[in-house]
């Protein structure tokens, strides 16, 4: 009898969550949270013993609900105005608690029915590109590649790519079956954790998450980086137990974290009894020049945006830039350990966040914007959001903002208004750049500058997402006043930063580029004819310049403008495609170009050359050691930049140091006048320290040999010259022309 009742009590408890569910799941809250909880209300007895029942229950995958606490107990006969106000209390998004997997026996609560077999049928119609991905991935894992890179644009689905991956890759062994999605912000984990439930029914899904602590025995785990690595949670997970590792947003592969995780599932390097690796991104570069080499080997796909666009995977996106007028050179830049060479935020936000700037945001965005339904503004941080947002709203316009501080309800129901157009501008700074999906935004305005053309390419590929009833996205550039090394929308397209464009989409940047570029071919070409001399600018390095002497090719400093208005070292080229940067103790990083380098290798090489104390070697140096290789000139200088900051002294390095201005030293001079005429020696006035050590670098590394085989090269352009000369004299001489013959 008491067993009746305890059932029939137990079964009009469940009856009562069941209907709590039901309403739950159809509330605009519940749709934001993870599909695959259960839905369980935390409360007061006489309800609590069957809670506490379910909730340390195993229960089936396919149960799909959420675990809940609620701030009052609603007792299932309740109505009316009391249950409405207890409901209006429910906290459902506070404190997710882990549902654990499979096993039903003793199980207090009945399980719910099997989804049916239409409904585990249904697959996903993969785009050509995604499954020619999956292929790729497939194919050079079959050839024995272990960890492999995916390059794709935002709004491409990379997590549908790389949840379809899971069930494509085959378990390595017979227990090797699981697998780890890794990412390092909430909203991605969330995001591949829905994707995995949709698609895998049948599997076990867990998280870690925060507060919610994974088994490590899922079929499928979705953890966030910062909690796997929490009191070292990830040690629970066996290496020996996975076939596959992803990770979303892998251009941060490279970041201490990941490396510490990886490092446990035996992919810090290459091993052939670890788990296949596959790391996917839309920005697969490293703006502080970290070698993402060192945890991929291969990149085995890649889908520009421009090319989706022009497939209509994306969205067409038209550009206007905007000259601000905004201050930058006395803005500092990030310094230390892991700085990517961006601009230092609080000091960006002090020369950016003015009344005058703001007031030209507001008014660019009238004028070329005022129209579009859903526009995002990035700012610079927290003040510039807030300063800009009154500023929007002085004008009349409802703009509202969404920060790393604001409260998540509050953040939800904010996103979820704007992606039903209720208010037209939404403001952020930091927050919408990676995993956030909203393709009704058809404006994006890039209200801070930045060095860093990942961070652009990411900001602008939320407004790139295909969306009903979208016809375009317009990016509105704030082009700050010219400073070197400046990331613009232009700069995407191979323009200057400073270029000016009006509502030019993509094609249009293209050709305006190449356009660009013939120009200056054909200003070179006539600078060649006019003085003798060409440049093909840096990419190519053949540049021609006239010295009278070895002292005025050391003393030549245009070589060093470029690189050191990217770097805050005392970089010197010493040849046209080689750069020296002097440590300690003659210790000195080398800086060159790869001659005949493919398409897809490395065009750029750094190495260490150590001195070698005379006690320990005949040999003055160290064998060089290989520090980097880059794709551009840029990553390999910010890659060198961040090596040498953190194995130099800085007051050795450092270009702008007080030191380098101070007169040259007595050691110097000498060194230096040995290679002046006797009535032309310097002094102490003529030369700065810092001006002196450059000069001594060049003449250390080749100086003497550059100016001989550059004084060659001019000796046979020379005479290439002359014989040019009088092959079109002996053409002339032999037209015959109507007119006068000269005697």
């Amino acid at each position: 009898m008491a067993t009746a009742s305890a059932a029939s009590s137990s079964a009009a408890q469940h009856a009562w969550l069941s209907s709590t569910a039901a309403g739950i799941s159809s509330s605009a809250t519940a749709a934001a949270l993870p599909s695959f909880f259960f839905i369980v209300a935390v409360l007061r007895p006489p309800l609590a013993e069957a809670v506490a029942s379910l909730s340390s229950a195993r229960y089936s995958p396919t149960s799909r609900a959420l675990l809940v606490r609620t701030r009052a107990a609603i007792p299932a006969t309740s109505s009316g105005p009391r249950r409405e106000r207890a409901s209006k209390n429910r906290s459902f998004s506070a404190s997710l608690q882990y549902a654990r997997p499979i096993c039903e026996a003793g199980s207090a609560v009945p399980s719910p029915p099997s989804p049916s077999p239409a409904a585990t049928s249904q697959r996903l119609t993969l785009r050509d590109y995604q499954e020619e991905c999956i292929q790729s991935v497939l194919s050079s894992l079959e050839k024995g590649q272990k960890r492999l890179g995916v390059s794709l644009a935002t709004g491409s689905g990379k997590t549908v790519i790389f949840t379809q991956l899971i069930g494509r890759v085959k378990p390595r062994s017979e227990i090797a079956t699981q697998t780890l999605i890794l990412a390092h912000r909430r909203e991605l984990v969330e995001q591949a954790a829905r994707h995995c439930s949709r698609t895998y029914p049948d599997k076990t899904i867990e998280l870690e998450l925060g507060k919610l602590s994974a088994s490590g025995t899922a079929d499928i785990t979705v953890a966030s980086l910062q909690s796997i690595l929490s009191k070292d949670r990830f040690l629970k997970f066996d290496p020996k137990r996975f076939k596959l590792v992803l990770v979303d947003e892998a251009h941060h592969i490279v970041a201490p974290g990941y490396l510490k995780v990886l490092e446990h599932l035996g992919l810090r390097t290459k091993q052939p009894d670890s788990p296949h690796l596959v790391g996917v991104s839309a920005t697969f570069s490293r703006f502080d020049g970290l070698k993402l080499g060192a945890v991929i080997d291969e990149i085995v796909y890649h889908k520009d945006y421009v090319d989706m666009i022009g497939e209509k995977w994306l969205s067409d996106v038209i550009f206007t830039t905007v000259e601000s007028k905004a201050d930058l050179s006395k803005v500092k830049r990030k310094k230390g350990k892991g700085g990517s060479g961006d601009f230092d935020t609080n000091s960006l936000s002090k020369a950016v966040n003015t009344v005058e700037l703001n007031d030209i945001v507001v008014r660019a965005w009238f004028a070329k914007a005022a129209g579009r339904k859903s526009t995002l503004v990035f700012c610079v941080d927290l003040n510039h959001v807030a300063a800009l947002t009154q500023r929007f709203r002085h004008y009349g316009v409802d703009a509202r903002f969404v920060t790393g501080d604001t409260p998540a309800r509050d953040r939800a129901e904010r996103l979820d208004a704007f992606k039903k157009g209720e208010f037209p501008v939404l403001i952020n700074c930091g927050v919408f750049t990676e995993g956030t999906d909203i393709p009704n935004i058809d404006c994006i305005v890039l209200a801070r500058p930045t060095r860093s053309r990942n961070l652009l390419i990411q900001m602008i590929g939320r407004g790139m997402r295909l969306h009903a009833g979208k016809q375009n996205c317009h990016i509105i550039d704030m082009v700050a006043g010219l400073e070197t090394g400046i990331v613009t929308t232009p700069t995407l397209f191979g323009l200057d930063p400073d270029e000016l464009v009006n509502e030019a989409t993509a094609d249009k940047m293209y050709e305006l580029a190449d356009r660009k570029e013939a120009e200056k071919a054909r200003e070179a070409q006539a600078r060649k004819r006019l003085t003798g001399t060409e440049s093909t600018g840096h990419s190519y390095n053949v540049t021609f310049t006239e010295y009278d002497s070895v002292f005025d090719l050391i003393a030549d400093t245009s070589g060093e403008k470029h690189i050191r208005s990217i770097s805050p070292h005392s970089w010197v080229q010493v040849a046209p495609d080689r750069f020296i940067l002097s440590g300690p103790g003659g210790t000195y990083l080398k800086l060159e170009r790869i001659p005949d380098a493919g398409p897809e290798a490395p065009k750029y090489r750094a190495w260490e050359v150590r001195a070698l104390p005379p006690a320990v070697s005949k040999s003055p140096y160290a064998a060089p050691r290989e520090v980097l290789s880059a794709m551009t000139f840029t990553d390999a200088v910010h890659g060198c930049d961040k090596y040498a900051s953190e194995n130099y002294p800085f007051f050795i390095i450092g270009a702008r140091l007080p030191w380098r201005k101070a007169p040259a030293t007595e050691e110097q001079l000498k060194f230096l006048n040995k290679l002046r005429a006797a009535d032309d020696k310097l002094s102490p006035e003529d030369v700065t320290k810092g001006k002196a050590a450059d000069m001594i670098t060049k003449i250390k590394h080749g100086a003497r040999g550059r100016f001989a085989s550059i004084e060659a090269a001019r000796r046979r352009r020379q005479k290439s010259a002359i014989a040019d000369e009088l092959h079109r004299a002996r053409k002339l001489n032999e037209l015959v022309s109507v007119g006068p013959l000269s005697a």
